[in-house]
């Protein structure tokens, strides 16, 4: 496969790169204090909150993540939407946004603070801030390895006299360089409105893609005829482990994947609901996980389907004398085999070449589209990675300055000196994202990378969110030591467990190396692992938090209204008619969601 980039296609990515640098700097002048810089002065309309809400997570994860997960484990990667992330969007909507919004909160852990204390706050904002930085790592990477497979600076390198194998290194610094470069000038209002141009540039590169994709291995039949048994299907084979597409069984699936993993992102992750209490009132920020509910669920069409398509085309043979490497020979489809340092097909224990999955998108872009359209995928791509550091730096400058360094460092300091930390948050994140992006480089899966770190922050937290937000008698102590005891019960799994044909490392496995070289349980993959960690996760957080709870005094009921279900009154909202009220439109997204998984299914 090779890349040929025209001058239309560089000038559509310089043009995108100058827009939103330019609506970085056109909203610097609005920048004036701590709020417009970290809560865009909660002036944000619904619907703009709404597909920023979406797109913040369209970043690495959903375009190059769920592609190579589409490619990995067929349609039954539409399970994180349809089975996830839609019932999820509709819960935080209608029961949680309330208590997020209403409390006045900044952040998430602010909100802890106010409901249990300072440690449980500390412990949150600190184990997210970890959270962000590895996600926009992650985002990095992908972008990096985009870059370096379309050799975009190939002439650049080869005019300067450098080595092609920096271009990874120098795409890592260019990507920093840019979305440091809006989010420092303005702030969560330029993450905001770059999120939702973002969104529409992704919708336009990827639907091209998809039809010609279709056309060209003969419409939803010809795929179904092509791709391995049951890869078109989201529930076909589920009832076992064993013949599961995703290596998990329907409880695992339900519980890790439907309930834990899932409500775990969508309800409590800052990254988010950052965007959704960001919203001009109280109506507009329930709305906004709603609106997003919509485009999300037809979303796996535009980022799943890529991946059937790379793995039901011909795979290349080998032949002396043509361009067809080695990778490619020994891949699926036009999805090539990872190389190792030494240039050699990486093999996994069991002998089998390790595919790289995450060239899925990047490839199909390269096989379909032409000059011009190509510029404009591309641009589609870049998008989602902007999208998704952007949304993640922000996330984590707010976390920083208002739950660690205005909690624990400096307390009593100005708003301008606030504004101005905000500012250096913003680039020391940047920098440790970078760190991040190596660490991603040991997955052939970068899905399989961001589940780990959910089921490690988001599992045990929706634990203590639930108990929070619904059971009065959880007290400060139970939420902390539930917490904590949550977050070691993930680690632990991940040390005592190994996805099949991986080595100890960072893919699992090190607490058993170190004690018997044996791994004490064993998955059939990387999406598996993660699933029953959050599982683990989140019961051991519950059960922690309750037990806790009952031999601890608890807060006087009158500290706990608007914050606790039982406690605060009902919202009522008059003169509205009844499709425009959250809990109305929740029961049809949901339905809609149903729909889809009895169509698929």
């Amino acid at each position: 496969m090779h890349t040929t980039l025209a001058w239309i296609d560089y000038l559509i990515m310089v043009i995108y790169f100058a827009f939103v640098l330019g609506i970085g700097f056109a909203l610097k002048r609005y920048m004036k204090t701590s709020a417009d810089f970290f809560l865009s002065g909660r002036s944000i309309p619904a619907w703009v909150a709404g597909l920023a809400f979406i797109s913040a997570n369209l970043g690495a994860q959903e375009v190059i993540g769920m592609a190579a997960s589409g490619a990995k484990y067929g349609l039954a990667t539409s399970h994180l939407y349809w089975l996830g992330a839609i019932p999820a969007m509709a819960f935080v909507g209608i029961f949680m946004m309330p208590f997020y919004y209403g409390s006045r909160a900044r952040s998430v852990p602010e909100y802890l603070r106010l409901r249990f204390d300072e440690k449980t706050r500390g412990l949150n904002a600190i184990a997210f801030a970890l959270m962000t930085v590895m996600s926009s790592g992650i985002s990095m990477y992908a972008m990096a390895l985009l870059i370096e497979n379309l050799h975009i600076f190939d002439s650049l390198m080869q005019s300067l006299g450098l080595p092609m194998s920096w271009i990874f290194h120098l795409s890592i610094v260019v990507a920093a360089i840019i979305t440091l470069g809006y989010v420092y000038l303005g702030g969560l209002t330029s993450a905001i409105y770059n999120e939702v141009l973002q969104f529409f540039l992704i919708v336009a590169g990827f639907f091209p893609l998809v039809l010609l994709g279709l056309k060209n291995v003969g419409g939803w039949d010809g795929l179904v005829q092509k791709v391995p048994n049951g890869f078109t299907h989201v529930w076909q084979g589920m009832t076992s482990a064993e013949t599961s597409p995703l290596g998990v069984e329907v409880f695992g699936l339900a519980m890790g994947l439907g309930f834990v993993l899932s409500f775990g992102y969508w309800c409590t992750d800052f990254l988010v609901v950052q965007r959704a209490m960001a919203a001009d009132s109280m109506s507009a920020a329930r709305r906004t996980p709603l609106i997003a509910a919509v485009p999300k669920m037809i979303f796996p069409f535009l980022v799943i389907l890529p991946g059937l398509i790379a793995v039901s085309l011909p795979t290349p043979t080998a032949v002396e004398g043509t361009t067809v490497s080695k990778a490619e020979a020994m891949g699926k489809g036009i999805i090539p085999a990872k190389l190792d340092a030494s240039g050699e097909v990486k093999l996994d224990t069991d002998g089998k070449p390790v595919l790289d999955y995450d060239r899925a998108i990047p490839n199909m872009l390269l096989h379909y589209l032409p000059t011009g359209m190509l510029g404009l995928g591309l641009t589609a791509l870049l998008a989602s990675f902007m999208s998704g550091m952007a949304g993640n730096i922000t996330a984590f400058n707010t976390v920083w300055t208002f739950d660690i360094y205005q909690a624990y460092i400096k307390p009593q300091a100005s708003d301008k000196h606030y504004l101005w930390m905000g500012h250096f948050a913003t680039l020391f994140g940047t920098l440790v994202s970078i760190a991040a992006a190596y660490v991603a480089t040991s997955f052939n899966n970068i899905m399989d990378l961001l589940q780990l770190v959910f089921a490690c922050v988001n599992a045990p937290l929706l634990a203590t969110f639930l108990l929070g937000m619904f059971w009065k008698r959880a007290t400060a102590n139970g939420a902390f030591y539930g917490l904590l005891a949550g977050i070691t019960a993930a680690a632990i799994h991940h040390g005592v467990s190994l996805p099949q044909g991986s080595t100890a490392g960072v893919k699992g496995g090190w607490i058993s190396y170190l004690w018997s070289g044996v791994p004490i349980t064993s998955y059939r993959n990387e999406m598996a692992q993660n699933f029953w960690a959050a599982i683990y996760a989140w019961t051991v957080c519950f059960v922690v938090t309750i037990v806790v709870s009952f031999f601890t005094k608890p807060h006087r009921e009158e500290d706990l209204t608007g914050l606790v279900y039982s406690l605060t009154p009902r919202i009522v909202e008059h003169n509205v008619v009844w499709y425009k009220k959250p809990e109305a439109f929740g029961v049809v997204v949901v339905l809609a969601a149903i729909a889809l998984n009895v169509i698929f299914r």
